[in-house]
């Protein structure tokens, strides 16, 4: 068996010695980009300010976009975060079915929609139709859905993602800009944020 004489022509699949990879275009082997653990972050970037919520480093931004700063350069970071689940109420069949048939009315009344825009005859009938048999399957299947979760789950609830702190960065060579504009965001005698 005679071996090829170029470096990218040694590589086969299923060959002796295929668990090699092919050279790069030069005849080496490439080394791999980057620091090895995931994608390039971008150029290196300062935190300009801390905020308790999410508008006042709004505000910030904001701020720095009316003066005209380059805000494509910046980022709102949300550090600490806590998810939050409000419970909204208790949930029973009965209000299972009712949350069930809302959502089946909108599904009826969207097919209804668009059964109703080819229908040469009365269009309100076949809307209405798809709303009622929407909402009348939707309340059958929200009521089956809680009777099988065998009282596992009996509240309805609301999730959110909060930060405790957000900080507004920019990339290192705005840095002092930013602050010098910040600087004078302060500046305002009765201690208010200038607009």
């Amino acid at each position: 068996m005679t071996r090829p004489s170029s470096p990218t022509a040694a590589w086969r699949p299923g060959m002796p010695g295929s668990d090699n990879l092919p050279s790069g275009p030069s005849g080496r082997p490439l080394p791999p980009s980057g620091d090895g653990q995931g994608p390039e972050a971008g150029p290196p970037t300062v935190t300009i300010g801390s905020y308790p919520d999410y508008p006042s480093a709004q505000r910030v931004v904001d701020y720095l976009a009316d003066n005209r700063f380059p805000v494509e350069r910046t980022a709102i970071v949300g550090t600490n975060l806590t998810l939050v689940e409000t419970v909204m109420g208790r949930l029973t069949t009965g209000r299972a079915a009712l949350l069930g048939a809302g959502t089946g009315a909108w599904f009826g009344l969207f097919i209804g929609l668009l059964f109703g825009i080819f229908t040469a005859g009365n269009w309100l009938a076949v809307i209405l139709v798809g709303l009622v048999i929407g909402a009348i399957w939707g309340a059958v299947f929200g009521a089956v859905a809680h009777a099988m979760t065998g009282g596992q789950r009996d509240f309805t609830s609301a999730s959110a993602l909060r930060a405790s702190q957000y900080a507004v960065t920019v990339d290192a060579e705005l840095a002092d800009q930013a602050r010098q504009l910040l600087g004078r965001m302060h500046l305002t005698p009765t201690g208010a944020t200038a607009r």
